[in-house]
């Protein structure tokens, strides 16, 4: 069931990843430029980043206090719905708030599931566990991608209107996590769990307060480390990598102008639709085979090699992708960016909840994975920024596609942010949780 949360919670983001180009352009005045289209994507994309940091810390704290698997579900129901409304914005300024709305909802559920996974699994199924959790996220992301390139297909064959498929996304996105809300609120709470909170309860010990997470120089330590090592990965996921389809959309169009210049609008759309999703599809499934591998090195060689060897590669994957890709025929480079980059999200799952006690679990997690966003929520209007001072107003498709380029290049040098929080951290690999 925790899987099951984050699968559709994934899905969820990699809906509003696929669609929001398409969504910005339908809410902004008509005539907006491409680079402006870029600009509030990064905007809601940051507000959905702040709406999922503050989820985490709220939720993450309810988690330890009430119980994993009640937040939890509580959690899947606020984005499922928020998800859905979406489609329904009249302009960009609800769909803003929807937006954070939802981001509140896929905050919270990665601390509560990590957590439930757990205190519910012994010693030797953890690290195993809770990487495949992670792993399994990829099938959310491909399932959005397989969408995208339906709602193309039948685009194209004149069955949608191209126009109203980012609407018919949100949906789609928002109905099998609704539907999975009703089996979560009947999900019982992990014995340890349970356990711990009456034994807390008759000593006094509090749980999900952050002013013992931050108070004790243990866990402070723990969390300020874990917090600077998250906020590396989720920059260059969210700053960087997921906007792949905007470099996608750019090149396909160009392609398409050049080897047709009377070719419509309409048409455009429902090609850039199947490559978005094809690009997804690719991208996802390096991830999945990514978090994988990184949860082995983690097991073989220890945590903190393995962080060293990820951020590296990440690095070197994500400015291979934006400076080489230039049609089908480079579409492979998405899966080894995917790879790279996801691989490292794998590693959060194993390592965050073996830095916190079961009192603190879900708090710690969450802080660590969740409050960086406030941070990370910059990435990706910087990322616009960037773009438009590397292109300004006027320029041509091609100098805006290239300003674009080396804005993500120039911003992948942060994955080695996450270095440095390596030196603060203890290395975990075969030891007890800590309690």
């Amino acid at each position: 069931m925790a899987s099951m949360a984050w699968v559709f919670d994934c899905l969820d983001q990699q809906v509003f990843i696929l669609a929001r180009g398409e969504a910005l352009k339908a809410l902004l005045p008509p005539g907006t430029d491409g680079p402006v289209i870029n600009q509030y994507g990064g905007y809601a994309t940051s507000i959905f980043m702040i709406g999922w940091a503050t989820g985490g810390l709220i939720f993450g704290a309810v988690g330890d206090r009430i119980g994993r698997a009640k937040t939890l579900a509580i959690t899947v129901l606020m984005y499922s719905l928020c998800t859905g409304l979406s489609a329904f914005s009249t302009g960009w300024v609800d769909f803003f708030i929807y937006r954070f709305i939802t981001g509140m909802g896929v905050g919270g559920v990665f601390g509560l599931a990590v957590a439930l996974v757990a205190d519910s699994l012994p010693e030797r199924s953890r690290t195993p566990a809770l990487g495949l959790l992670q792993a399994l996220s990829a099938f959310g992301n491909i399932t959005a991608g397989l969408m995208s390139i339906a709602i193309g297909q039948l685009g194209k064959a004149g069955t949608i209107d191209p126009k109203y498929g980012w609407k018919i996304m949100f949906v789609l996105g928002a109905l099998p996590a609704f539907l999975c809300f009703f089996i979560q609120w009947r999900l019982k709470e992990p014995e340890k769990w349970v356990k711990a909170r009456e034994e807390g309860r008759l000593s006094g010990v509090k749980f999900g307060s952050y002013m013992d997470l931050l108070g004790d120089p243990r866990w402070r330590k723990s969390a300020f480390g874990g917090l600077l090592l998250c906020i590396a990965g989720v920059v260059g996921v969210w700053g960087i990598g997921f906007f792949a389809p905007e470099l996608v959309n750019g090149v396909i169009e160009l392609q398409m102008k050049q080897e047709n210049p009377s070719i419509t609008a309409d048409e455009i759309k429902a090609q850039q639709s199947t490559f978005r999703g094809i690009n997804g599809i690719i991208q996802n499934t390096g991830a999945f085979f990514g978090m994988l591998a990184f949860t082995f090195l983690c097991q073989k060689i220890g945590r903190k090699t393995a962080f060293v060897i990820g951020y590296f590669a990440a690095m070197a994957a994500t400015i291979l992708f934006f400076r080489t890709f230039n049609g089908f025929s480079t579409i492979w480079l998405s899966g080894v960016m995917g790879f790279c980059q996801l691989a490292l999200f794998a590693g959060f799952a194993v390592y965050l909840p073996e830095l916190f006690p079961t009192r603190l679990r879900s708090t710690g997690t969450s802080f660590c994975y969740n409050v960086g966003r406030y941070i990370a929520a910059t990435g990706p209007i910087t990322l616009g920024e960037l773009q438009k001072r590397l292109a300004p107003a006027g320029s041509t498709p091609e100098v805006k596609l290239q300003a674009f380029r080396d804005a993500c290049t120039y911003m992948s040098l942060f994955f080695l942010v996450g270095l440095i929080a390596l030196l603060f951290l203890p290395e975990t690999k075969d030891k007890s949780l800590p309690e």
